[in-house]
């Protein structure tokens, strides 16, 4: 087939490539002039033959929403646009809603995989018509891991299904994450364990908690067996705080994915000004030590 791709960033250019060893045309753009085939947007559509289809790899949010409305007003009756990024379900209606005044057709994508995906495949989780998915089959199958297509590939539901369910994937993903940090915190403070990345890499077969996960955990600790290279600082991209969100308004209890979610917002204070009233609570009702904040101290937290 041949595909038009916008945003050839650590996914877009690896998704290209994979694209192209499998025999697919691929005219990809980026504002970065060592990667783009195209000069812009125009330029990019002008390349294709109609019917064309579209896929659109930038970041979530306004970035999204105006690669499309572009595209939306350089595209014809029948062409595709897929969103491959990590939009907000709800935004997926919209933008299809505005696609179609213009009979331009919309699938919404889940894509998992990030830079291993060259090598690997991508997950895809799919939002969108019967029939424009059959249309990309092609692109999809090439896409997905190896081996059955119910094993990589989902036809979700209708448009937003697909980022429905990433984000879902990506909660969960908060919550494994998060448990493999505690489990090494918990060996690495412990006496009594020597060597952590021998007894995490000995979970990699025959337990219950091997994962690829907990494979790139073990590659991490092969380059750094203490994990002190990196400050323990963790941003999130948006789909944690959104599957919360979902779980709160569904009243679906998501104890886990919450408190990963949390975690991630404590990780990014050097003195967290709760901990300080805990810490100054305890010192008022049962006269608990606390310590004094000073240059070096860099927290005002007691101990447990």
């Amino acid at each position: 087939m041949q595909l038009g791709l916008v945003g050839l960033g650590r996914m877009g250019f690896n998704m290209r490539e994979r694209l192209r060893k499998g025999g697919h045309e691929v005219v990809g753009y980026d504002r970065n002039p060592d990667v783009t085939d195209a000069e812009s947007l125009t330029d990019l559509v002008g390349k294709l033959e109609a019917p064309r289809a579209v896929w659109v790899m930038v970041p979530a949010g306004e970035p999204t929403r105006q690669t499309i409305e572009e595209l939306g007003s350089l595209l014809a009756e029948g062409d595709l646009v897929i969103d491959g990024g990590n939009s907000k379900y709800t935004e997926d209606q919209r933008n299809a809603a505005k696609l179609a005044e213009r009979g331009i057709h919309y699938l919404d994508v889940g894509v998992s995989g990030g830079v291993w995906g060259l090598e690997n495949g991508y997950g895809l989780m799919v939002g969108g018509s019967e029939e424009d998915v059959d249309r990309m089959l092609p692109i999809f199958d090439t896409l997905r891991p190896e081996g059955p297509r119910e094993e990589g590939f989902a036809h979700a539901g209708p448009i937003g299904a697909g980022h429905y369910a990433k984000m879902v994937h990506n909660g969960i993903e908060y919550g494994l994450m998060q448990a493999y940090a505690e489990g090494f915190e918990l060996l690495d403070t412990a006496k009594i364990v020597e060597n952590v990345p021998a007894v995490i890499k000995a979970w990699q077969r025959g337990t219950v908690v091997r994962s690829w996960l907990l494979d790139l955990l073990v590659r991490a600790l092969d380059s750094d067996p203490e994990l002190d290279d990196l400050r323990g600082y963790v941003e999130d991209s948006g789909e944690g705080r959104w599957t919360v969100a979902e779980a709160i308004d569904k009243a679906v209890p998501a104890p886990v994915i919450s408190a990963a979610l949390f975690a991630r917002f404590a990780s990014r204070q050097a003195d967290s000004p709760a901990m300080r009233a805990v810490a100054s609570l305890r010192a008022q009702f049962g006269g608990h030590a606390v310590q004094k904040a000073g240059p070096s101290s860099g927290s005002g937290s007691t101990q447990a």
